[in-house]
C-alpha cells in the first residue's frame, strides 16, 4: 500500500500563490505517475496535473496551463503543486494521486489517493 499526504492549502486572495506538497510513504517503489486533482463544491473531480517518474514528462488541464507547475522529489517522495496567479474558479479541495501506470489524465488509473487539502481563493 502506498499512503500520501497533502498539504500547503489554504485561503489566499486573487493572484496569489500556493504551493501544494504531497508526501508519500509505504510501497512507493510501486508509484509510476503522481497527479494532482481537484474537486469544487457540488461538482465532479478533475485532473489538474501529472508528472511521469522521472519527471521529464508532465500533463496539465487546460485551465492550469501557464499558472500551475508540478514537479517532484523522488529522493524525498514528494510531489509538489506551484500555483500561482491562482482565481476564484481554483477555489477547490485538492486530491494528490499516485499512479502505477506511465504518466496519464485519467482519474480511473490511480492507484493511491490522499484525504485532500483545501484551497480557496477570494475575489
Amino acid at each position: 500500500q502506498v499512503q500520501l499526504v497533502e498539504s500547503g492549502g489554504g485561503l489566499v486572495q486573487a493572484g496569489g500563490s500556493l504551493r501544494l506538497s504531497c508526501a508519500a510513504s509505504g510501497r512507493t517503489f510501486s508509484i509510476a505517475t503522481m497527479g494532482w486533482f481537484r474537486q469544487a463544491p457540488g461538482k465532479e473531480r478533475k485532473f489538474v496535473a501529472a508528472i511521469s517518474s522521472s519527471g521529464g514528462s508532465t500533463l496539465y488541464a487546460d485551465s492550469v496551463k501557464g499558472r500551475f507547475t508540478i514537479s517532484r522529489d523522488n529522493a524525498k517522495n514528494t510531489v509538489y503543486l506551484q500555483m500561482n496567479n491562482l482565481k476564484p474558479e481554483d477555489t477547490a479541495n485538492y486530491y494528490c494521486a499516485a499512479s502505477q501506470f506511465r504518466i496519464t489524465t485519467i482519474e480511473g488509473r490511480y492507484n493511491y489517493w490522499g484525504q485532500g487539502t483545501q484551497v480557496t481563493v477570494s475575489s
